[in-house]
């Protein structure tokens, strides 16, 4: 796949097909409701100290009752609690989890934006068309655990990095590219936003925006930019990411891509055959004059 900084037209119409499939996307200003407030700072790669434009959460609001009514939601949430946050900490895992794992990915493989993802992998000789091969590949990407520390055991893997976040040495953020875990983590006040990242004045994000690059501290750690994406559904995530990482063999693959409004990266980087981290890096979005 070649990395041009054009639009790849072919991935942006598979990624629009599971953009209008995503029925579980939350409803900005009517499922959640999220709050900008002010522009983020630039803040030096390994300093903790960043000045907060956001003395307000970024979330004011989340149908709780809604999310948990959807199951993709409901598996998701219940693996959040699953993994320790610092990486040279060898995970443990239990049976229970080994079947939570399981249980969430059938639910999104009941979706239909996993099955358009899967459908077009398969076209593409990416993927087995046998659902249980897929399922049990899709397991090896973002559940085998790996050593991300050389240090330590197996204490890492695609989906604790990129949706549940983890810590280096206790001084770095990585990961935590999700929407969820973050609005979970700020309720809990272990977050703490400290507003958006735009490159000028004409890029300042809306509200009801679906893409979003910020600022925030977690556990008093900073990260200087974050990006993810705001009310999409674990499954849309998690297939966009795998189509991506399926169809490149690169340790570094980034695509651009025009979904919906958003003109957007999407990075992933490879851990073996397992995801290392992955996330949209927003570039415009179309109800902007930019």
């Amino acid at each position: 796949m070649a990395r041009s900084q054009g639009i790849n037209k072919e991935l942006s119409d598979v990624m629009n097909e599971m953009w209008k499939l995503d029925v579980n996307r939350m409803r900005p200003g009517i499922d959640y409701k999220i709050n900008l407030q002010g522009k983020a700072g630039f803040v030096s790669e390994g300093s903790n100290h960043a000045r907060d434009s956001a003395r307000a959460p970024l979330f004011s609001y989340v149908n709780e009752d809604k999310l948990k009514s959807m199951d993709t939601y409901d598996h998701f949430i219940k693996l959040l609690d699953n993994y320790e946050t610092s990486t040279g900490v060898a995970e443990q895992v239990t049976n229970e989890e080994l079947q939570e794992n399981n249980l969430f990915l059938e639910a999104i493989l009941k979706t239909e934006v996993m099955k358009c993802a899967h459908r077009y992998l398969v076209s593409k000789g990416r993927a087995q068309s046998d659902q249980a091969q897929f399922k049990s590949q899709l397991y090896d990407m973002w559940f085998r655990l790996y050593h991300r520390d050389r240090n330590g055991g197996e204490d890492s893997c695609g989906f604790e990095h990129v949706f549940v976040g983890e810590t280096k040495y206790g001084k770095e953020i990585m990961g935590l590219h999700n929407w969820v875990q973050f609005y979970l983590q700020e309720k809990h006040k272990h977050v703490d936003y400290k507003g958006y990242k735009a490159r000028d004045n004409k890029d300042t994000p809306d509200e009801d925006d679906h893409v979003l690059n910020l600022q925030f501290s977690w556990n008093g750690l900073v990260k200087p930019v974050g990006s993810c994406f705001i009310g999409v559904s674990p499954e849309f995530e998690l297939a966009l990411f795998t189509i991506v990482f399926l169809l490149s063999d690169e340790r570094v693959t980034n695509v651009t891509v025009k979904v919906d409004e958003y003109l957007m990266v999407i990075v992933v980087y490879r851990h073996g055959r397992s995801i290392g981290t992955s996330y949209p890096k927003m570039i415009s979005s179309n109800n902007r004059d930019l």
